[in-house]
């Protein structure tokens, strides 16, 4: 068994906990917040303690830290838990300012830190699956990609004035899922985006809607649409098309029974909220930390959350400059 503490008692620190609790190979140990009320009342709930962040990061008993703490607060943390030698999973992104994020990147190479981060879309098992049969050539050459990610509201506005923007908040995820799928360094990236939804996002000098598209130095190329509003619940649909077909993962339903009658086919919404549409993956999610803990190499880490940070900052200088932009060069594919 191993121990976990997790740092962050909001929404995703307490999926996480959850997660953690469930699994057969971890113990919820313990947990902090800047806000103790809210580490009580998760740790209550898993029958963990409760601990000051300090205490959390340098515990001998503790293997492993999971950050689910606001972004600010990411670098620090993450550097403070590998120097006490703990495996780190920390939430994205990396931090909202990409040369303190490429720092913390080299900071933690030289620690040997073992770091997970959380792109959970990575652990969907349809879009796992998806990249299987890319990599297995099932339709050929791959040469386009198309991600559509629509939120099914906004979030409150006082959470959009400390996000990061949508960029960096939000298609942070698909930016990472681009690269996955292509397996190549982007090169360029263009982007247009507006405020079509809520007068109160700009206010908040944000935008709503946008279209990115990510090239590679071979031309192949990601298109991403993204928005904070749909209409119709949790809009989250990948295709990839190759020399000799497509691949495509659609919406998950509420349930997956359809009706067909003379009327026409009938079927559940679409799932409305993330935690439900990606509950399978922040379980894969917590369990390849275990693995980790094992001595399984991390699936998606600190450079790659420095690589999908680097690409919202070139989306939003596409969007000031109204031209491709370049992309930091130390990029990898993973």
């Amino acid at each position: 068994m191993h121990n976990i503490a997790v740092i962050g008692a909001g929404r995703i620190g307490a999926i996480h906990a959850a997660s953690i609790a469930a699994h057969p190979d971890l113990t919820l140990a313990c947990v902090a917040d800047a806000t103790p009320t809210a580490a009580r009342a998760l740790a209550t709930r898993h029958a963990a303690r409760v601990v000051d962040i300090d205490t959390a990061l340098s515990l001998p008993d503790i293997a492993g830290v999971v950050i689910a703490s606001p972004t600010p607060t990411h670098v620090d943390l993450m550097l403070a838990a590998a120097r006490h030698g703990k495996a780190v999973f920390c939430e994205k992104p990396v931090d909202l300012d990409l040369d303190r994020a490429r720092a913390a990147a080299t900071a933690l190479d030289a620690l040997g830190a073992r770091v997970l981060i959380g792109f959970n879309r990575r652990f969907d098992p349809h879009f796992h699956a998806l990249r299987d049969r890319l990599r297995a050539g099932t339709i050929g050459a791959l040469e386009a990609v198309h991600i559509v990610s629509h939120d099914p509201a906004p979030p409150p506005t006082d959470y959009l004035a400390t996000s990061g923007g949508l960029f960096r908040d939000m298609v942070i995820h698909d930016f990472d899922m681009a690269s996955w799928l292509l397996d190549a360094p982007v090169t360029g990236v263009f982007a247009r985006a507006a405020c079509l939804i809520d007068p109160a996002i700009a206010a908040a000098g944000d935008v709503d809607t946008a279209r990115t598209i990510l090239t590679t130095a071979d031309g192949r190329m990601a298109t991403i649409s993204s928005s904070r509003r749909s209409g119709y619940g949790y809009d989250q649909r990948i295709e990839a098309f190759g020399s000799t077909g497509l691949l495509r993962v659609d919406n998950l339903a509420q349930t997956m029974v359809e009706h067909w009658s003379a009327d026409g086919r009938h079927h559940a919404p679409v799932q409305h909220f993330f935690i439900d549409r990606y509950a399978d993956a922040y379980r894969r999610e917590i369990a390849h930390f275990a693995d980790m803990l094992g001595g399984a190499p991390a699936m998606v880490d600190h450079h790659d959350g420095v690589a999908a940070l680097a690409l919202a900052d070139a989306a939003e200088r596409s969007i000031a400059s109204g031209r491709i932009e370049p992309v930091w060069s130390g990029i990898r594919a993973s």
